[in-house]
Order: structure tokens, then sequence, then C-alpha cells
């Protein structure tokens, strides 16, 4: 597991959640490593429209799984989220709003900056350079 992430902006990651506690590593942060196939590294700020299209794709985020001690989500939750499931919100017109401070780097193999951008809840206080962050 890497613990000194940088998040899409550059910057050491931030935390995204403790209440209710996120991350594939379950630390509060959207780190992602070797063993996160999914990229969980999207920051996202939970709505209703997420929630029923991921629902409705066979992830539902709402129900506890108390097993897991999974709490089950509910809007304005932030939550990491997958990578491929945010960028296939997005195309269906639903993605939700990310914290870019809190999302990590890596998911830009899978997102453009400028997406992530356009729904950032902390946008940057310039505009970036976004033909450096493709891959």
């Amino acid at each position: 597991m890497k613990t000194d992430a940088l998040n899409v902006l550059g910057l050491p990651l931030a935390r995204c959640s403790v209440d209710p506690v996120t991350g594939f590593y379950r630390d509060g942060r959207c780190l992602v490593g070797a063993e996160d196939g999914g990229v969980h590294g999207v920051c996202a700020e939970l709505d209703d429209a997420f929630l029923d299209y991921t629902a409705a794709q066979g992830n539902e985020l709402r129900r506890p799984i108390p097993a897991y001690d999974f709490p089950g989500l509910r809007a304005g939750d932030r939550w990491c989220v997958c990578a491929w499931r945010w960028r296939e919100a997005f195309e269906a017109g639903v993605a939700p709003p990310v914290v870019l401070a809190s999302t990590h780097h890596e998911v830009l193999r899978v997102i453009k900056l400028r997406d992530l951008i356009e729904h950032a809840v902390d946008p940057p206080a310039s505009g970036l350079d976004d033909g450096f962050y493709e891959f």
C-alpha cells in the first residue's frame, strides 16, 4: 500500500472521509495500490442520481452489509468510487461531484482531468493545462 500518494493536482493526497470510513484500504483516503484492480481513487460526494445509477448497474451502495462492516451510503456521503464507474456515470450524465484534493492521480489513466474539474467541489484557483495529464 502506498502512503505518500499524490492527488490529481500533483499535491499530497488529502483524506476523503472517515465518517463513513472509505478507501480501498479503509483508511479514509482514496489510495490506489496494486491490489485495487478497480482503481477506487475518485473521492466523490455521492448524490441520489449516482446512487440510483450504480444500483442499476448492480452495485447497491445504499444497503448496509454488516458482515463487511459496511454501513450503507446516502446522498452527501463522501466515498472513494471506482474510476471506471465514475467515467461510466459521467458518460451517462450522472457523475457525482468530486473532491480533487482527495482524488488519487492514478484515476487520470481512466478519466480526463478536465472532466474531474468540471465536477469538482474544490476547483483549482487557476486553469490547468489538461494536456499534461492525459495518458
